[in-house]
């Protein structure tokens, strides 16, 4: 499999020595620690209230820390699970669900976000504090039920500054968090993934992650396809290429950032194409025709409905994450690894496809079943 680099060497060193200590009761930390703790545990539920709300506390701390790279594709990544939880209440994949199955899905697509932000915010909170005082503190991240292998990151990172090693080390992270938490969760396997609807979605390659920037004339998309969501390899491989996508180029990230700072999430697809979406429902019921061509609405027919997320979903109350460390294997470093691969991130003509095909499965459901 080829050699580490030192410097993931050093880090899978540190890492095998971390996983042996076992933090000491929290009752032990000084006052300030502990301050320190409420703080951000304070802090993350006022952001951890909807998909809208933590995809902004994402961007604004992006925004404050530019180093921290995984905040703003986390951000774009969130973004999209919006669009995928009011898809649910919009013209075309609810067309294809019960109500029963769309408030399952729902379930599963908020869950995950809400995990996610649990365990990544306070991670960047921390960090923010570390920057205030000039001082390590990522030995409180256990504390925060952070997983070790993120201690070890943060660590380095403190050391060695390198921002992708970081990222991908989130990317690893989040996707291995969710893992056992979501994608294995039986709650959640049956009645999704296993699911004749989650199948339809992947046939029609409708699980498109979209970057959306202004090109000078339009606004154009980038972006990858996942089809294999159950799979932790494909899901962590995902997140390096839309690192990639974001990253790479200076000039193509500053228009994607530039387009992310000037058009607010709102969970609707009117976010990024006004002339194909809107959030007010255009549609004559019981009317059905083909609306979509090559990504254009026909002339004298409705935009698709997309609504903003508060008015599709009303907030949700979560119990505790489940506990639990996830890392038990040193040989995930691998992933941190740079991929010499160029990625272009061309998506627009295939996300294209799947939503004219999408609006016919849509039609055909609902015509068969008036």
């Amino acid at each position: 499999m080829g050699k580490l680099p030192k410097e993931l060497t050093i880090l899978k060193s540190d890492l095998i020595k971390m996983q042996r200590k076992i933090p000491i009761n929290e009752m032990f930390l000084t006052m300030e620690e502990k301050q320190i703790l409420k703080n951000i545990r304070s802090q993350t539920a006022r952001w951890n209230v909807n998909n809208v709300t933590r995809t902004q506390a994402y961007l604004d701390f992006f925004c404050s820390n530019p180093d921290i790279h995984w905040a703003f594709l986390g951000h774009m990544v969130s973004r999209n699970g919006g669009w995928n939880m009011t898809d649910l209440k919009g013209d075309l994949v609810s067309k294809l669900m019960s109500d029963d199955t769309k408030n399952v899905f729902f379930s599963f697509l908020e869950r995950g976000n809400w995990l996610i932000f649990q365990d990544a915010f306070p991670q960047f909170l921390l960090y923010e504090e570390c920057r205030k005082r000039n001082k390590n503190l990522f030995y409180l991240l256990p504390y925060l039920n952070v997983s070790v292998f993120m201690q070890a990151n943060w660590e380095h990172y403190w050391q060695f500054e390198n921002r992708y090693v970081l990222a991908i080390a989130q990317v690893i992270n989040e996707q291995s968090y969710l893992e056992h938490r979501i994608v294995h969760n039986p709650k959640y396997k049956d009645k999704v993934l296993n699911s004749l609807q989650f199948f339809l979605q992947d046939i029609l390659s409708f699980n498109h992650i979209l970057f959306p920037f202004n090109n000078g004339k339009r606004i154009t998309l980038l972006g990858q396809t996942l089809h294999q969501f159950d799979s932790l390899h494909e899901r962590i491989m995902l997140g390096k290429r839309l690192y990639y996508i974001l990253f790479h180029s200076g000039d193509q990230f500053e228009r994607i950032f530039h387009w992310a700072l000037s058009n607010p999430h709102t969970g609707s697809r009117k976010d990024y194409w006004k002339d194909v979406f809107n959030d007010i429902n255009e549609g004559i019921p019981g009317r059905f025709s083909r609306r979509l061509k090559e990504c254009n609405v026909k002339k004298g027919e409705a935009k698709l409905y997309s609504p903003i997320l508060r008015n599709a979903w009303s907030n949700v109350k979560h119990p505790a994450a489940e506990i639990g460390d996830w890392f038990v294997h040193s040989d995930v470093i691998r992933y941190l690894v740079k991929d010499e691969k160029k990625i272009k991130g061309e998506i627009e003509g295939d996300y294209c496809e799947a939503l004219e095909k999408l609006e016919l499965a849509a039609m055909a459901k609902t015509i068969i079943f008036k």
